[in-house]
């Protein structure tokens, strides 16, 4: 069944109830299917056909909803760009992906009738959506989300969150990313519950939107829940928040605690990826929680740590965190050697995370990624941002690393060492990365130093850097 129908099925079971906050607005559930079908019919006079690619950019709200649902409705498949991207990294992004269709603005649904658009027949295993993940390598990789592993993470959420058409979320998290888009649109809608959208998030212009909505549900990252926190000790009333579901960054026990007291609700920490199709474990409704955990795999999800030699480890022993199960995506776009170094012929897939499970089946995390930074809840890839900073004539050498932030978890860091004669400073290179990278990337910190510590082979040593202690002299 095509995804799309989700909507359809939505709207006649809820067609007066509210859908979508927006802009000091809302839309019912039946306006929403009609704005669906008139981006479908806007789309195919356009040229889009089943097989298709039309990348989407667009900021959270009603218009990035129309177009992604008309797009699927006609089988084409989604690319969605988060719209803080760097030119060069769209450019990156259409290339692979070879879109046929590019929106990036969307002002002429108004003026489109809507036809009878019914959701061209898709199989589970049909491609939906490519949504863009570096990894490690640095290197742009599309993964395939398929109709069915979209269906399948967002009924999962749905029910870890007890969702229910008296609940809203809030919509804060970008609809680019896997969690906006699986759980805080599918997983929502199909629930009959609302979503509160946020453009860009504020505290204090967020909270009051949570409070004229009644926000129920929050899908946010911990910095979201430390400015929130802020806002809060001023307010004259809040929201009657009941879970609050984080990721993105470990969240600090004393954190979880302010946001409990403060609202009153329960924080979930949980652990999503792009190749899960969204959440891979949280908790579930009255189920004990320990702090450090990200809870347990959801639904029919199997979960396994392994150690180098790939044998499965023990309770307590860490390893790589493997998972499988129909959420788990099939494979990356047009990339053979990615999607075979991430999937085993039996369907595992390789997180690169490390983490253990306890005796009673909880996941923790170890470390993410290795040398990934994660910055208010974005992942940064070193490498892409040391690949940018090599291209400027003054950089001989860079090393990017992650240094500890009080409110984002991680700032990003680079050391730089210059090639003689060569002059550009600090400034300069900092300007240069953030003219080719998202503004979540660049470095904030550029150290100019006169060597980088490297091991035998000339490799640089990042675990050697010490960037806090540069810092404080002011190096």
């Amino acid at each position: 069944m095509n995804l799309a129908a989700f909507l359809t099925e939505s709207a006649r079971r809820h067609a007066t109830q509210t859908a979508l906050h927006f802009d000091g607005r809302s839309e019912t559930y039946a306006a929403l299917e009609s704005r669906a079908a008139r981006g479908a019919t806007r789309l195919r006079e356009l040229g889009v056909a089943t097989g298709d690619r039309v990348a989407v950019r667009l900021p959270n709200g009603p218009d990035f909803v129309a177009v992604w649902l008309g797009a699927l409705r006609l089988g084409a498949i989604v690319v969605p760009l988060n719209p803080l991207l760097a030119q060069l990294e769209v450019d990156e992004r259409l290339r692979i992906s070879e879109a046929r269709f590019f929106v990036d603005t969307w002002d002429v649904l108004d003026e489109v009738v809507p036809a009878d658009v019914t959701p061209v027949a898709r199989d589970d295993s049909d491609p939906a959506v490519i949504l863009f993940t570096s990894g490690t390598s640095g290197r742009a990789k599309g993964a395939v989300l398929t109709h069915g592993s979209i269906r399948a993470a967002a009924d999962a959420a749905a029910a870890a969150l007890a969702l229910s058409p008296g609940d809203v979320v809030l919509g804060a998290a970008p609809f680019s990313h896997v969690l906006g888009q699986t759980t805080g649109l599918v997983a929502t809608l199909s629930a009959g519950a609302a979503v509160a959208i946020v453009g860009r998030f504020e505290a204090d212009a967020t909270l009051r939107l949570m409070n004229e909505t009644r926000t129920t549900i929050l899908l946010g990252v911990p910095t979201m829940c430390i400015a929130l926190c802020e806002a809060a000790r001023s307010a004259a009333e809040l929201p009657p928040v009941r879970i609050a579901h984080v990721g993105g960054a470990p969240v600090p026990l004393e954190v979880a605690q302010d946001f409990e007291r403060t609202f009153g609700g329960e924080v979930y920490e949980g652990y999503g990826l792009t190749e899960m199709s969204g959440i891979a474990t949280t908790y579930l409704p009255g189920q004990a929680r320990k702090p450090g955990s990200v809870g347990m795999p959801l639904a029919t999800t199997e979960m396994r740590v392994v150690g180098v030699d790939g044998v499965v480890l023990s309770a307590g022993e860490p390893g790589e965190v493997q998972f499988r199960g129909p959420s788990v995506i099939p494979g990356y776009w047009e990339d053979d050697e990615a999607t075979t170094a991430a999937l085993s012929v039996d369907g595992w897939l390789s997180t690169g995370d490390i983490g253990y499970v306890d005796g009673d089946g909880y996941l923790f995390l170890v470390d993410r990624k290795k040398d990934v930074i994660i910055r208010g809840g974005y992942n940064v890839y070193p490498r892409e941002i040391e690949e940018v900073l090599y291209k400027h004539p003054s950089v001989l050498e860079a090393a990017v690393v992650g240094v500890p932030h009080p409110t984002l978890g991680e700032e990003v860091a680079a050391l730089v060492v210059r090639r003689p004669g060569c002059e550009a400073d600090a400034d300069a290179l900092r300007a240069y990365a953030r003219e080719h990278v998202a503004a979540y990337k660049y470095p904030r910190h550029v150290l100019l130093v006169e060597s980088l510590p490297k091991g035998p082979t000339g490799k640089i040593l990042k675990r050697e850097i010490d960037v806090e202690s540069l810092l404080e002299r002011g190096e």
